[in-house]
């Protein structure tokens, strides 16, 4: 699946910023889809691909992102989205171990696609902007590009989503 943002710039395509956004709209997507899902079967593989496409942004933004716009400006805005992540790997590892046609799983998946989509707005009205003043378009552009060889890596090795349920216990540190 590409990752680049839809109707961006071709010199823009790869900024991070636009990565992250083209990112976080497919997440969306997916989520709507599998709460609207009604057949079991189709809930356990549209919970596979979200599962999937919310780790790989997830890791990239927590191993790529944050240790890059790290700074004292950035630092309230980075705890609160690391501590988001946290809770967005916990409704993904919990969702993981239920059978899609368990009483709770729909409501899970609700709360997820209601948390992932106020996470997006947070970073989109209050990281994003704050990044776009700390780096510049060739600093954007290597973070994104950086962002889309991780997300490849992840992929490669199988289903990135088995990698949240380890990752649950406390939100990813600050470099």
């Amino acid at each position: 699946m590409t990752t680049t943002a839809e109707n961006a710039d071709p010199g823009e395509a790869d900024d991070v910023l636009a990565v992250l956004t083209a990112q976080h709209r497919r997440l969306e997507h997916l989520l709507k889809t599998l709460v609207d899902a009604e057949m079991r079967e189709e809930r356990s593989e549209l919970l596979a691909r979200a599962g999937d496409e919310l780790a790989v942004h997830l890791l990239a933004e927590e191993e790529i992102v944050c240790p890059q716009v790290h700074a004292n400006r950035t630092e309230g805005i980075l705890l609160e989205s690391l501590e988001e992540h946290l809770s967005l790997k916990r409704l993904v590892a919990d969702l993981l171990a239920l059978a899609p046609d368990e009483e709770t799983f729909w409501p899970k998946c609700k709360v997820l696609e209601e948390q992932t989509r106020h996470h997006h707005k947070e970073e989109e009205e209050h990281l994003f902007p704050r990044m776009k003043g700390l780096l510049d378009a060739d600093a954007r552009r290597a973070m994104g590009q950086a962002v889309l060889q991780h997300e490849q890596a992840l992929r490669e090795h199988g289903a990135p989503r088995e990698r949240l349920g380890a990752q649950t216990d406390a939100a990813a540190p600050l470099p």
